[in-house]
């Protein structure tokens, strides 16, 4: 089956869906009132230098200050890693701007002005991160100013290709500039290469004019919207078309292809039919499916994911799938069939940080390698920088994938304000035992009335099972205790009246 980028545009939200083989695996949301920050470039200032901590909080204009680490103000080669072959990671990197280990309060002073990148969305509680040194990323090219360095993209394989492709971005780069060559470059010709270095420092240039005529904080440069964005960024060789649902914004994205990536005019489609674009290619019924907690294999086993502040944990289990052989091997099948869908989950939730993955106990070291090096194979796909640790007896692996957006969870659905996250509420009995206890510590005359206002579940309780309980209560303390009921009130809390 062919791979295709699906487009959905309504009047504030815009949704961009990458298919592979028919099957949804990146889901890109924007909504006009919380669209992405990564990649604007802003005039900063210094607001306050946290030596304790080697950062600094910069002052860019948002409601809450964005983190500079001093690893961005050195070097933020890990920012590149998208677009970087694996072998390439330690080449020589001439910034000849930083000494090594130089303290962040020698670097940075409060109110001194910099230049910085969001390479971070404002992630819960947190506010952006920024770094000091700038991407540009075109279609073909992504200009680093100040950087002498050259970069492939990984996704690039054929060693002719990539030198084919180096040999031309040598010839082209200007000094002190850095350049990587993007994975939509595999069969570019020189002048397409030529044209989008043009226009990347054309770009660079307007940039560097507009922050000598402003003052801090402000917004130099705002990169793509989603729409544009997903034919940039997401357009490689093996997709085949990108299909749009919004007459005005396919008229949109034809004329800006045409005026930069004429060759791609052809693969853009205009979607006319009458069931939603989304309905029509399965996608919701997959969204829908990414967002539960619980996610059925087709042997019927099952995977579980909770995500914490801290991390994401993935626990793999049995389920319905009793296997034909030994225990042995229906635990090997069930872990080599979770490693797919779990690498699939980690990319369409786009789960980032810290990821707990607990397999199935396997008693054999092949068995835990071959789960191992399963999973590392299945990530290969993924466009993130990812690690992955090796399995323990336990069965458990340990990875961390880099974090750029909120989560599709955290994009689309809020925290439950019943049970405030948690997950579970107090059971109805032991919200009587609670009532039980705070009464026992009351100080009232005898004869008094004590009201109980609680919710429905924990009234009948109260006035049937648990009644020998209030009764008793009531013969002990000399009280008076009735029960009232509410089902408007939260399950866990309720109201003791106290009349003199």
């Amino acid at each position: 089956m062919s791979n295709e980028i699906l487009i959905n545009v309504t009047f504030d939200e815009v949704r961009v869906g990458l298919l592979e083989g028919g099957q949804l695996v990146e889901l890109y949301i924007e909504r006009k009132r919380d669209a992405s920050l990564v990649g604007n470039i802003y005039k900063g200032r210094v607001v306050k230098v946290l030596p304790g901590m080697q950062s600094a909080f910069v002052d860019i204009g948002l409601s809450r200050a964005a983190f500079l680490y001093v690893a961005d103000i050195k070097t933020d080669i890990e920012s590149y890693e998208p677009f970087l072959d694996e072998e390439e990671d330690s080449m020589n990197l001439q910034v000849g701007r930083v000494k090594p280990d130089m303290p962040i309060e020698d670097l940075l002073q409060e109110g001194q002005e910099v230049l910085v990148q969001v390479s971070k969305d404002p992630l819960g509680s947190k506010g952006a991160r920024v770094t000091s040194y700038i991407t540009l990323p075109g279609r073909y090219l992504v200009l680093m100013p100040g950087l002498e360095h050259i970069g492939i993209s990984r996704r690039i394989t054929e060693e002719s290709e990539r030198q084919r492709l180096k040999t031309l971005v040598e010839g082209m780069k200007p000094k002190g500039y850095g350049l990587i060559v993007r994975t939509a470059s595999e069969g570019a010709v020189e002048e397409e290469l030529k044209n989008d270095l043009e226009f990347l420092m054309l770009l660079w240039k307007n940039i560097q004019q507009k922050k000598e005529k402003v003052s801090a904080p402000t917004l130099l440069y705002s990169d793509l919207d989603l729409v544009i964005r997903s034919v940039r960024d997401l357009m490689s060789p093996d997709v085949d078309r990108v299909i749009i649902d919004s007459k005005e914004e396919f008229e949109r994205l034809k004329e800006f292809v045409n005026s930069y990536f004429p060759k791609l005019a052809d693969k853009i489609e205009l979607y006319e039919g009458q069931e939603g674009l989304f309905d029509s290619y399965g996608v919701e019924l997959d969204i829908s499916r990414a967002l539960g907690r619980k996610v059925w294999l087709k042997s019927g086993g099952y995977i579980v994911i909770d995500q914490t502040e801290a991390m994401t944990v993935i626990d793999v289990n049995t389920g319905k799938f009793v296997g034909k052989e030994n225990l042995q091997d229906t635990i090997l099948k069930t872990n080599l069939e979770a490693v797919k869908e779990i690498a699939y989950q980690i990319r369409l939730r786009n789960l980032g940080g810290i990821i707990i993955i607990d397999f199935i106990d396997m008693e054999s070291a092949d068995d835990r390698e071959r789960v191992f090096n399963a999973l590392k194979e299945a990530m290969k796909k993924d466009k993130a920088k990812t690690t992955i640790y090796n399995i323990s007896e336990l069965g458990l692996i340990q990875m961390t994938r880099k974090r750029v957006r909120e989560s599709l969870g955290h994009t689309l659905c809020n925290s439950c304000p019943y049970c405030e996250g948690k997950g579970f509420v107090l059971s109805p009995r032991t919200v009587c035992f609670e009532i039980f206890r705070k009464i026992e510590r009351l100080s009232a005359p005898k004869g008094t009335k004590v009201i109980i206002t609680a919710h429905s579940s924990v009234a009948d309780l109260l006035t049937d099972e648990e009644r020998v309980v209030v009764e008793e209560i009531e013969k002990r303390k000399n009280l008076e205790i009735i029960v009232k009921e509410d089902p408007n009130i939260h399950q866990e809390h309720y109201n003791i009246t106290v009349l003199g």
